[in-house]
């Protein structure tokens, strides 16, 4: 799995999306994109595209494209519509880009190639206050698990699992 960082600008979000299924199509990829100020790190992708697979595997997927399985589980939420909250919007924007399968340098070369991306660290410099409004992280929470945002949205992420 790549992480493709960089800071966005999306005119026509339609056509980013478009773009980047036909890389995907191209590549034999699955590619996901995501407003990096909504990942908290690594870790949380990762296991976002695991928990995804498994469901894929077990027949218990909610989604039908790959894709959007790893957004449903990243974001920690069941419906569709409210998972786009954590993918791109038009405007500049720090994103992630999650490449996974297929010829991922391929797709990652065509996402610069044809899209409009400026390579960033963009990885690990979540917006706090969105990820707890997206993940409903309460201040009492936060304070239970000493500040540790990240832990708490990487159970978000494994509990859509068990919230079948």
């Amino acid at each position: 799995m790549r992480l493709v960082e960089a800071e966005a600008t999306v005119a026509n979000l339609d056509s980013f999306i478009a773009a980047v299924g036909e890389i995907a199509d191209e590549t034999g990829a699955t590619v996901q994109a995501f407003d990096a100020r909504y990942v908290v790190d690594r870790e949380h992708l990762e296991r976002a595209t695991e928990l995804a697979d498994r469901a894929i595997a077990r027949g218990n997927e909610i989604a039908r494209d790959r894709a959007v399985e790893i957004l449903l589980y990243a974001s920690g939420r069941r419906q569709i519509n409210r998972a786009f909250e954590i993918g791109v919007s038009e405007g500049t924007l720090p994103v992630v880009i999650l490449v996974d399968g297929g010829d991922e340098a391929e797709a990652e070369a065509a996402l610069f190639d044809r899209l409009d991306l400026e390579p960033a660290e963009t990885l690990g410099d979540y917006d706090e206050a969105l990820v707890r409004d997206v993940f409903d992280v309460g201040e009492a929470e936060l304070r239970v698990a000493d500040g540790d945002l990240p832990a708490l949205v990487r159970e978000r992420v494994a509990l859509l699992a068990v919230d079948r």
